[in-house]
C-alpha cells in the first residue's frame, strides 16, 4: 500500500534524511521515533508530497493519502457536526454516525468548536480522519491534548476502524499509543553534516 525507497528529504534546502526505506501493507501502521528535531515532520510532509523529495520515491495510490498535523483545522464558528459536514463534502462523503461515538462527540455535535476544550477540539480534529475516507495517513504527534483516555479511544479507533478496515498510517509519537505496530528510529538516517553544509535547525 505504501512503498519508501532510499528517500532523502529535505528542510529550506538543507538535507535533514537519507535512505529511508520500508513498505507497509494493509492493516499496519510505523510508528516514527527520534529526538527533536531529528525530522519526523519533514519526513512524514514528504512522505505525504507536501514537499518534494531530494531523491529516493514514496509510492501509493493516487488519492488515498492525507497528512494531519498537531494544528486540529478547527473552524471554531462552525458546530462540531457542521465541522464534520464540511470536510465530507469536500471529500464527497457522509458523515458516519459511528464517528462521533468513536472520538467522544455525541454529546458536542450541536458545540461551537470554538467554545471547546483544547482536548477537545483535538477529538473533533482526529474526527476528520474517520469521515475523510484515505487509506494511507501521515499523523504528526495526533495525541497532542488529549488525556489518557481520550489517547486510548484514538489508538482503539486507529486499530479497530482505520487499520482493520485495511488502512495503514505512518506515526509521528513520542507517547506509547499501544498498537501493534514496528517502530522506526530515524536516528541512523540523519543526513551527513557536510550534505549540504550541515544544519543546526530547530523545528525539523
Amino acid at each position: 500500500m505504501l512503498q519508501v525507497n532510499a528517500l532523502a528529504c529535505a528542510r529550506g534546502g538543507v538535507p535533514v534524511l537519507e535512505n529511508v526505506s520500508f513498505d507497509l501493507a494493509g492493516g499496519q501502521a510505523l510508528v516514527l521515533r527520534g529526538p527533536n528535531g531529528v525530522g519526523k515532520t519533514t519526513l512524514l510532509r514528504t512522505l505525504a508530497g507536501l514537499q518534494p523529495a531530494l531523491s529516493g520515491s514514496a509510492t501509493f495510490a493516487d488519492g488515498t493519502g492525507a497528512y494531519a498535523s498537531h494544528a486540529d483545522g478547527v473552524k471554531t464558528a462552525l458546530t462540531v457536526a457542521e465541522n464534520l459536514s464540511f470536510w465530507a463534502q469536500v471529500y464527497d462523503r457522509d458523515v458516519p454516525e459511528t464517528v462521533y461515538q468513536a472520538f467522544d462527540l455525541t454529546d458536542l455535535r450541536d458545540r461551537l468548536a470554538g467554545t471547546l476544550s483544547a482536548g477537545q477540539k483535538r477529538r473533533l480534529g482526529l474526527a476528520r480522519l474517520g469521515v475523510i475516507g484515505r487509506d494511507v495517513l501521515f499523523l504528526d504527534e495526533p495525541t497532542v491534548s488529549l488525556d489518557g483516555f481520550s489517547v486510548k479511544m484514538f489508538a482503539d479507533w486507529m486499530r479497530d476502524v482505520h487499520l482493520a478496515n485495511g488502512g495503514c498510517a505512518v506515526i509521528a509519537t513520542h507517547i506509547d499509543l499501544g498498537l501493534d505496530a514496528p517502530e522506526l528510529d530515524l536516528s541512523p538516517y540523519v543526513a551527513a553534516p557536510d550534505a549540504a553544509g550541515g544544519s543546526d535547525e530547530a523545528f525539523l
